[in-house]
């Protein structure tokens, strides 16, 4: 589970990063490496929802078991 947790956080920081770059300067850092909407390129996006979804599970059971 700890593994998990570690490849979940590492995808959730990849991605806001890449959203933070989309916001600030209009550049999609995924786009200019796998190129636009490639098979790799929604791959990473799908991975980085999927992060997301276990880092809110995760984070909700470990608020959850401390009350």
């Amino acid at each position: 589970m700890r593994i998990l947790k570690i490849i979940s956080f590492i995808l959730v920081i990849i991605g806001a990063l890449n959203w933070g770059l989309v916001g600030l300067f209009g550049f999609d850092l995924v786009a200019a490496v796998f190129g636009d909407m490639t098979f790799l390129a929604r791959t990473v996006y799908i991975l980085v929802g999927l992060a997301a979804i276990i880092s809110l599970i995760t984070s909700y059971k470990s608020i959850s078991d401390e009350y």
